[in-house]
Formats: structure tokens, sequence, C-alpha cells
């Protein structure tokens, strides 16, 4: 009975420590791709480049007209 008891300890044990580590499986889509992630970074680099300015002069206004009469 001994024996048993141990054993079921050792196996719950190695149980709940294979549960809590991370898994290191990863799916063939999330690999990385050294051609994508080139392109990514001249598109980024040319985004950067091409920056409009954040803020454009106000257009002016004219005043209200005044009747002459």
């Amino acid at each position: 009975m001994k024996r048993t008891g141990l054993a079921l300890q050792v196996v719950t044990a190695l149980a709940v420590w294979a549960s809590l580590t991370p898994a290191q499986a990863v799916p063939p889509t999330v690999t990385p791709s050294p051609g994508y992630d080139a392109r990514l970074q001249e598109q980024r680099a040319a985004q950067r480049r091409h920056v409009e300015p954040a803020f454009k002069p106000a257009v002016k206004r004219r005043g209200k007209k005044v009747p002459t009469h």
C-alpha cells in the first residue's frame, strides 16, 4: 500500500509540474519569416520618412461685411 501511495504521489506531482510549464509548440504560421520581416521593416521605414506635419496653419478668414448704407 505504501508503494502504491508513493507512486501515486509521484505521478500527481509530475502531472502538476508538467501542467505549470509553458508550452513550447508553435504553429507553422507563427514561425518568423526573414523575407516578410525585411519587407515589413522597409515599409515602416518608408512611412517614417514621409510623415506629414501634425499641424497645418489655420486658414485666415475675412471679417464680416459691413453694410455701406
